[in-house]
């Protein structure tokens, strides 16, 4: 145990002096996961709210498929987007493998299917009576959607986090996609895998610190907005 001792102190020493090769798998993860988180955001949560809002043909069909795309396994989304990017692809030209671009390409996948279908079980499962209440008082589209945006604000706000800890803590994606390049394209998860495989437990323990605080972080942020509102 002598060494879990040693290497949690060693974090920290690691951390306060501003190891640079600590902070370069920080920064790395960080710009990733606001690409990935963007883009899934903004596909997401628009696709959840008409799945879960209309009544279609075929709707409990692609319910169904968005469900199942929540357990997608993170080593097959890297391998068909490494198919696609690698410079024999349909879009290797555009130079996008083992680039920071092209993990956030991966990532992006993996958390859209969470953020439609946790967004649209929030909408379905928002009250009938306040839509029913709305239009009876001469609400127009526009306002319904609002409305109904706001009312299930927290549970669109649990689908990101529910997919931003996916993107977060992902391996696959970033090993395969990414390549592990020193300063260039290693992330918090593949170096903490990269450095315990030779032994070099402090890093990975730094590194592992700061994902317990960036979620941290997070859940104190949702708790604020919901003390807020």
């Amino acid at each position: 145990m002598d060494y879990i001792t040693s290497g949690l102190f060693q974090a920290i020493q690691l951390l306060i002096h501003g190891d640079s090769e600590t902070y370069s798998a920080i920064v790395a993860t960080m710009i990733v996961s606001t690409y990935s988180m963007t883009a899934s955001l903004l596909i997401g949560i628009p696709s959840g709210f008409f799945l879960g809002y209309q009544n279609f043909r075929g709707k409990r069909h692609i319910r169904t498929l968005v469900d199942t795309l929540m357990s997608l396994p993170t080593v097959l989304v890297g391998l068909l987007v490494y198919a696609l990017l690698t410079y024999n692809g349909p879009l290797g030209h555009l130079g996008l493998l083992f680039t920071l671009e092209g993990i956030a390409i991966g990532q992006t996948i993996l958390a859209i299917p969470v953020v439609m279908a946790l967004t649209a079980a929030t909408i379905e499962a928002t009250d009938e009576n306040l839509r029913i209440a709305l239009i009876s008082l001469g609400a127009g589209r526009r306002q319904l959607l609002i409305t109904t945006l706001w009312e299930a604000r927290y549970g669109i706000l649990a689908a990101a986090m529910n997919a931003y800890g996916r993107v977060l803590t992902e391996v696959g994606i970033a090993m395969m996609v990414g390549g592990n390049i020193k300063w260039h394209t290693r992330t918090i998860t593949t170096a903490i895998a990269l450095e315990t495989r030779k032994g070099q437990f402090a890093m990975g323990i730094a590194l592992g610190l700061i994902l317990l605080v960036i979620a941290a972080i997070i859940n104190v942020a949702l708790s604020f907005l919901r003390n807020r509102t």
